[in-house]
């Protein structure tokens, strides 16, 4: 049986920057080549200047790649007018990203309401996405981003991305400023919606254990390149030096809690 060709593919990608004062470029992202499979749920991991951001605003075009391919759907993006394919990918923002002069429902609806669709289907979607985060309608309809906590702002982001029905979620540290309960339930509850709905997700993070704990797959990056990628048993296999060092972080913060939290709660 012939495989099915992947949703989003990266074929020797390559971004550079300006350096600044006469400085040399900076490499972002060098020759990365990967594949995300339909239904998938991948993290990309590394630490600050890794390229891993760069590599997701590439995928959407919110900046174009200076060397190789980057296919989604099946098409060159390059093909694509940026426009059309931002609207059909759903984009999360680290702080959200909300527009705070706007409420809660017309957050949600600003990209529906750009495509054309009718008011009506818009408000009843607004309402749809409000209970599929868990955010109660009559409460938090009409209120502006700045009266909400920073979980709830970041369950107003999930239902706006996922406002066109896309196929493809693309998240930039998406969980990465919320307090450790908060972060951990809107972890589970996002991880739930991408099987509920079929999506295809790419989630940048630094934290190891929550790409562990959340993604199908793991794709490591540093200094712009791609240095492993796999499951998370797969990695453990890595004989990369930083690859190890990444994974021994969660297993030695499972060790401790072992030693210093009570079992089940004993005494």
């Amino acid at each position: 049986m012939t495989a099915a060709p992947p949703l989003i593919a990266f074929a020797h990608v390559g971004k550079s920057f300006d350096g600044g004062r006469g400085a040399k470029p900076v490499l972002a992202v060098d020759d990365v080549s990967l594949d995300v499979a339909e239904g998938e749920f991948l993290a990309i991991v590394g630490g600050s200047g890794s390229g891993k951001t760069t590599l997701l605003r590439l995928t959407n075009r919110l900046i174009d790649a200076d060397s190789g391919h980057i296919t989604v759907e099946g098409e060159d993006v390059r093909a694509v007018d940026p426009v059309r394919l931002r609207r059909r990918i759903g984009y999360v923002f680290q702080s959200g990203g909300l527009f705070p002069h706007m409420s809660v429902a017309d957050n949600i609806g600003v990209t529906p309401k750009l495509l054309g669709t009718p008011a009506g289907d818009i408000s009843a979607r607004v309402d749809e996405l409000l209970d599929l985060v868990r955010l109660d309608r009559s409460e938090h309809r009409d209120r502006l981003p700045g009266a909400l906590s920073g979980g709830q702002r970041q369950r107003v982001g999930v239902a706006r991305a996922l406002a066109a029905r896309p196929r493809i979620v693309l998240m930039d540290e998406p969980f990465g400023a919320l307090d450790p309960l908060t972060r951990d339930a809107l972890g589970d509850d996002y991880r739930a919606l991408h099987h509920k709905l079929g999506l295809t997700t790419i989630m940048i993070t630094h934290d190891m254990a929550e790409a562990v704990l959340l993604a199908d797959r793991i794709a490591v990056m540093r200094a712009g390149k791609l240095l492993a990628q796999g499951t998370p048993a797969e990695l453990s296999g890595s004989d990369d030096a930083y690859v190890g060092e990444l994974l021994h972080t969660p297993r030695r913060q499972a060790e401790r809690l072992k030693v210093l939290l009570p079992r089940d709660g004993a005494a």
